[in-house]
Formats: structure tokens, sequence, C-alpha cells
């Protein structure tokens, strides 16, 4: 459980309903980095540590709220696990529509005003939506939220562009790898409190997130230094903030193409977890929101390590496009683990298996920027983010739906673990096509060194 952003993660874990892209960053970075923009090494490094500690906070916000949201909604659907599932899968499907339609707006927007604005942005927008779903009654407040949510999620994004502007590309996986760290960290506490607190009140969580986001936004409006030199930005035009015109774009690249094909497999795998995963605890291993905080706290642990940890040292030992095939592979066995484990005993001893998926996003993320020239490189990332929203527009209502059919009452036995076996088969695709590009990959890189 993750970028996007900066991101999924698993890299981009809930992302899709909560509002953040989490996946480790969504690796779709969808603001261009400035091709000429040189960042003296004391002021990029003061701005990575600030882009750091606000992708912290901001998962630490999001983690309050993810144990307790299911009971939330099952409060409101007098205790209907199915509707439950069907309501997140309405929820997500409408935050990811107006994500599509508004990361390439907000990547255009932050290509003319800087990338501080839309931080700024996303952190107070996401504050509101939080407050709106504390005083919810009902469930039209609640798609109203998951809209302004989706409208101005783009705290992971911008903090990939960030990067992209400051780092170099020999350096960026690493740092690409060290934000992902910076989820983990959030989602080791988030998660813990979040359910602690909604023992308390189950609204309580919203509020408190609510809070943190307006602060981390008070602490960037004081702190945070602008990465985009005004001599290097771009004025606001609509044909470049089309997502349609943008995913086009990707064709005309066969190895981006396969990227990104691989990009929205593992995209669309990952919505199995905001949408069904604590729901899948709940019917099948009797979670309560305490258990579920902690399970994903020890997910939001062992992400972290394997971003702040493994990626650099993977990547400089067996290069990207292996390190890309092998987090492929084992997000497909900790899928498959999850799908089947008998008790949650054995769920528990598969989460470092399944977090040590997150590798792959530091790995593709740095792939996509190799192919590419720095002055098509915003178009590049809005294109890809184009393609992201989409798989989470169709990810959730897929995975809500299966999971509502499994544990149907009519069906005997009861299958709770059918959409994450579906989650598990779209990585085992996506680890083929890796390694049927791979050799092409590979020489690629050989050639840039010459």
């Amino acid at each position: 459980m993750t970028s996007g952003c900066v991101q999924h993660e698993h890299d981009a874990f809930l992302c899709i309903i909560y509002g953040r892209c989490t996946k480790f960053l969504p690796h779709s970075a969808m603001t261009m980095p400035s091709p000429n923009l040189e960042v003296p090494e004391k002021r990029a490094s003061s701005g990575f540590i600030f882009v750091f500690i606000t992708i912290t906070l901001d998962m630490l916000a999001l983690g309050l709220i993810v144990p307790v949201l299911p009971n939330f909604l099952k409060e409101m659907t007098g205790g209907d696990v199915g509707e439950a599932a069907h309501m997140i899968g309405v929820f997500g499907f409408f935050w990811a529509l107006m994500q599509f339609i508004s990361m390439p707006i907000m990547g255009a927007l932050s290509d003319q005003i800087g990338r501080k604005p839309i931080l700024l942005i996303s952190n107070f927008g996401q504050a509101l939506s939080n407050l709106l779903t504390a005083f919810a009654p009902g469930f039209w407040l609640l798609l109203l939220s998951r809209i302004l949510s989706g409208a101005v999620s783009a705290v992971g994004s911008t903090a990939n562009a960030y990067v992209a502007d400051t780092e170099p590309k020999e350096t960026r996986a690493r740092k690409f790898g060290m934000l992902g760290a910076a989820f983990g960290l959030g989602f080791i506490l988030g998660p813990a409190i979040g359910g602690y607190l909604g023992g308390i009140n189950l609204r309580l969580p919203f509020f408190v997130a609510a809070g943190l986001c307006t602060l981390n936004g008070l602490f960037g409006l004081i702190m945070l230094k602008e990465s985009l030199k005004p001599e290097n930005r771009r004025p606001f035009r609509w044909n470049s903030a089309n997502p349609i015109g943008s995913i086009q774009f990707l064709g005309s690249n066969p190895k981006i193409l396969k990227l990104t094909l691989i990009r929205a497999l593992c995209d669309f795998a990952q919505a199995v977890y905001p949408s069904t995963f604590v729901l899948y605890g709940f019917y099948r291993y009797g979670w309560e929101s305490d258990v579920a905080g902690l399970t994903l706290g020890l997910v939001g642990l062992s992400s972290m390590i394997v971003q702040a940890g493994l990626v650099g040292p993977i990547i400089r030992r067996i290069g990207e496009v292996s390190t890309l095939i092998l987090g492929l592979f084992l997000g497909a066995l900790g899928y498959g683990l999850y799908a089947w484990a008998p008790n949650q005993y054995i769920l528990w001893a598969s989460v470092p298996i399944a977090s040590l998926a997150g590798i792959y996003g530091a790995a593709v993320q740095s792939l996509l920027t190799r192919q590419i020239g720095p002055e098509e490189q915003g178009r590049l990332q809005g294109a890809v983010g184009a393609v992201q929203a989409a798989t989470n527009m169709v990810g959730p209502l897929v995975f809500t739906a299966i999971f509502a059919w499994s544990i149907a009452p009519v069906r005997d036995p009861s299958l709770p673990g059918l959409a994450l076996s579906l989650a598990a088969f779209c990585l085992l695709i996506a680890t083929g096509i890796a390694a049927t590009g791979a050799r092409q990959f590979r020489a690629d890189q050989a050639s840039a060194k010459n």
C-alpha cells in the first residue's frame, strides 16, 4: 500500500478514495520540470526536506481516516457491508473523475504560477473536504467532499514535480524512493492514531485530519521555497490542459506506451486497496477499527523501510529494469497471499512481501523520464497522470462490485479474496510486459551512458 504522486506508492495506498496519490508517489508528476533550472544545492536540499515533511503530514492526515471510514459508511447504511462497499466504489469513481479533469489543469497552472501555490491549494482544499466529511449527515454531502478532494488532489504529484525540477537524473530514483518513505512514515502513525480516535467518535479523525492539513498549508505558506523560477514559467494554455490530447501523446513513443501500460495495470491493481482491503479484513477476519489501524500501520512501516532503505541499493545493484520486474512480481505474490490467507496472522506475515513491490515505483518513474527530453517532461507527466486517473475511475467500481458479489448471501462458499486475486493477476501481466521490454530498456540506458 502508495504515488500519487509521490505515489503510491504500496505506493499509492488508499489514494483513490481519500484524496491522495498514494499509491508511493503516484509516479504521475503532472507538471513540467523546468529544463534550464539550476537550483543551488543548499536550497534544493532544504526544499526537499520541506516536501518530505509535507508528504509525511499529508499521509498522517490521510491515515487518521482510513481505519474508520468503512465503519462510518456502515453506520450510514445500517450495517450493510455490501452497500458500504458500493458507496466506496461510487466515491472512488467521482474522486478519480475529478482528478482526471483537474490534473492536467493543475499541472498547466503550476507551469505558470509555480509549484508552491498548487501545494497550498491542495492542502487547504483537503482540509475543507475533511470538514465536509466530518459534518456530513448522509450520502450527498459525503459525495461532495470526495469531489472536492479529487479536484484539489495535487500534493504528491506536485512534490514529484518539485523533485524533477531540482534533482539530476542520476539521483531522481533515490529521491522518489525517499518520498515513498515519507508516505510510509505518515502511514505508520496515522492509522494507529485514527483507530484510537475512531473508538472515541467515528467523526473525530476527520476533524483532526482537517486540522493537520490546515497546519501543513500554513507551514508551506511560510517556509516553502518555490522551485520554478519566473523566467522558466509558461503561460496557461487550454490545449496543454486537455486530458484526452495528453493521453494520445503517449502513443507516439512505443517505449513510453509500454511503460504507461505497465503503470496503468499497476494503478488498476492498487485500486483494490482503498476500495476493499479494510472491508476484506472486517468481513473475513472480524477486524475492528483499532486492528485495521494497526494493520495499516504495519503496512506503512514496511513500506517506509523499503522506500527509505532498499530502493536505492537495489537499483544500484541490479539496475532500474530488473528492479521494475522484481517489484512487479513481488507485488503479484503479495496480493495473492493476501487473497488466500486463512487467518490474519498469515496476512500480517505477508505484509513485508507485498511492501517490497514498492521498489517498482521509483524504477518505472525514472525509466519514463529517461525516454524523453526535458522540454516535453511536463506533457509526459500530465499524460501519465491522466491515464492513472482513468484507471482510478474504473478500479474502485470493478473491485467493490467483485467484492460485494463475492460475499453476497447467495454465495456459498463466499469468495472474499476474489478482488485481491484479480489484482495479483494484473500485476503478473505487468511483469510479463516489463520482461518483454527489458532488453530494449537496458540497451537505451547503455547507449545513454556512452
